[in-house]
């Protein structure tokens, strides 16, 4: 018997419901592609600029603790909170699983208009295994902990135990089906951290029976392979290595690369990275929203152990591309003063950068700088809830400025039509070409006129974004520019005008018209140390 014409018709029906359906589902979820010249994050189906600020380690433990502080938070003028999700406190019991911290932050996170990147604070969190469950850290049997050369033990988790992984991986994969079934069309939470600043200390490998086995052990094939075939575009700390031993093919972990420290390190690289790949494969199986590995940076002189080794370090970037190729990127927590050159060192080819922690009270000037220059895809200072007084105010106007930008910004980035500055007492000075004009960019304090606020020189910066072949918007604090013709020497840079104005949906509304002592008389443009202000400016060439 055939069944009825209306079971058929039904049937279409419901496919014609579903299918939009999953189709909205892929459309919400967030990703990383090549937006304009540059690697974007897409949210809702459009380039992202996160404009974040980190928890503290435990203020996302209690809900109640963390209710007061989302007003604060909004009115940062973020767009994004980077928060912990605990796994000693998402499954207290194996097997059972609580996801009601959770699913309070991602409510209140959308009541609040914002975005979540998640940390996930699995085996290793600073190195250490403290955020692991009690059923973990008890059961030394099952869950051995890594050791040094002499045998005692650490609080650490060894990455050479398989129930470990596997326990960890479960968890994680339990996570990411939870956030699929209750944000999957919302897109409240857009990427992922997973573990958080892993490395050894305070040696440079894991000593245990399970580790010491591995390393007497041949160079997994996998990883000679890789090497082989990226030979010309490895990390020279890699490539000397190597080359030392005659770039052997095959061979211990000392015949490859050699006795010390520092291989000690690559060891221990790859197989932390090994280890989180598993655990990100088991999350992107269920739900794959973009994952990254953050890094606890190198103090200058220390060796491997003395800070926490075989992280996602840029001279260890080839052994976590190889070993992790689930973790979409690499990232840096500044807590240096040497902002600039550590973005430079993780803006490579395949590797976009994103701050996911810097110390709170560093200028925000470093994200003019990070999301111009380097084509970043976002910036975020840690323990943002304990932000007060004059450096709240500062970051609230500087994220309330980029969101103005974003729309011409994410347009621009990595187009070559945009730069970014920063100035501080080691470094007074920028000179870049855009266009017909050359650009000498100094801070502000080398003017004669400028007004110093009292204490060390400030961190000062911003960006400079070409619009047209005469016109530029200059944005950010405490920059004195002058202006010169690139190629005609005999030519000279005038302005026609510098105004003040806004930006709305991407659009530029006038203000003033600044002229005499806000230009010194046309001689340059000034954005005042006191404010983050955004300037549109039209020049030319004379004789």
């Amino acid at each position: 018997m055939k069944p009825p014409l209306c079971w058929f018709l039904l049937l279409f029906l419901l496919c014609c419901v579903v299918a939009p359906a999953q189709d909205q589902e892929a459309v919400q979820r967030p990703y990383l592609g090549k937006g304009t010249d540059a690697v974007q994050l897409f949210v809702d189906g459009k380039p992202f600029l996160s404009r974040g600020g980190e928890l503290g380690n435990s203020s996302a433990s209690n809900m109640d603790y963390l209710r007061s502080f989302w007003p604060k938070l909004a009115s940062l003028n973020l767009n994004t909170v980077l928060a912990p999700v605990y796994w000693e406190l998402m499954e207290p019991v194996e097997g059972q699983f609580d996801f009601t911290l959770l699913d309070t932050l991602i409510h209140s996170a959308r009541r609040h208009d914002l975005r979540l990147v998640l940390l996930w604070f699995g085996s290793w969190k600073n190195s250490m295994s403290c955020y692991a469950p009690a059923w973990v850290k008890q059961n030394q049997k099952r869950f051995p902990r890594s050791r040094i050369s002499d045998g005692e033990a650490l609080e650490i988790l060894t990455p050479f135990c398989e129930e470990n992984l596997q326990a960890d991986s479960r968890a994680f994969a339990a996570l990411m089906r939870h956030i699929k079934e209750v944000d999957a069309r919302q897109g409240t939470v857009i990427m992922i951290q997973v573990e958080n600043e892993i490395g050894m200390i305070p040696q440079a490998r894991d000593h245990c029976e399970q580790a010491e086995w591995a390393f007497s052990r041949a160079v997994p094939s996998e990883l000679l392979r890789y090497l082989a075939e990226h030979k010309e575009k490895l990390h020279p700390h890699l490539v000397d290595a190597w080359k030392r031993m005659g770039f052997p093919s095959a061979g211990t972990w000392e015949a490859v690369f050699g006795k010390g420290v520092h291989t000690d390190e690559l060891f221990m690289a790859w197989h932390f990275a090994r280890y989180v790949d598993h655990v990100a494969q088991a999350g992107k199986t269920v739900h794959p929203l973009p994952m990254y590995v953050n890094a606890a940076l190198i103090r200058p002189g220390y060796q491997p152990g003395q800070y926490p080794s075989a992280g996602p370090l840029p001279h260890l970037i080839d052994l976590w591309r190889a070993g992790a190729p689930q973790i979409d990127f690499l990232s840096p927590d500044i807590y240096f003063d040497t902002f600039a050159e550590w973005c430079s060192r993780y803006d490579l080819p395949g590797n976009p950068l994103f701050i996911p922690e810097v110390a709170m009270t560093q200028s925000p000037a470093n994200a003019f700088y990070a999301i111009a220059q380097h084509a970043a895809l976002g910036y975020s200072p840690f323990s943002i809830e304990s932000l007060t007084g004059r450096e709240k105010e500062r970051l609230a106007q500087a994220y309330d400025l980029l969101r103005q930008l974003e729309p011409l910004i994410v347009a621009n980035q990595g187009s070559g039509r945009m730069v970014g500055v920063l100035l501080d007492s080691a470094r007074q000075e920028s000179r870049f070409t855009l266009g017909d004009f050359v650009f000498i960019v100094r801070h502000e304090h080398s003017w004669a006129y400028a007004q110093r606020e009292p204490g060390p020189t400030p961190r000062y910066g911003g960006m400079i974004l070409q619009l047209s072949e005469d016109e530029f918007l200059i944005a950010g604090v405490g920059l004195v520019v002058q202006l010169a013709v690139a190629k005609d020497k005999k030519a000279k840079a005038g302005i026609t005008a510098i105004d003040e104005g806004s930006l709305v949906d991407g659009r530029w509304v006038a203000g003033r018209r600044l002229n005499g002592d806000q230009s010194h008389q046309g001689r340059h443009v000034q954005l005042p140390g006191q404010a983050y202000t955004v300037v549109k400016v039209k020049l030319y060439h004379y004789r």
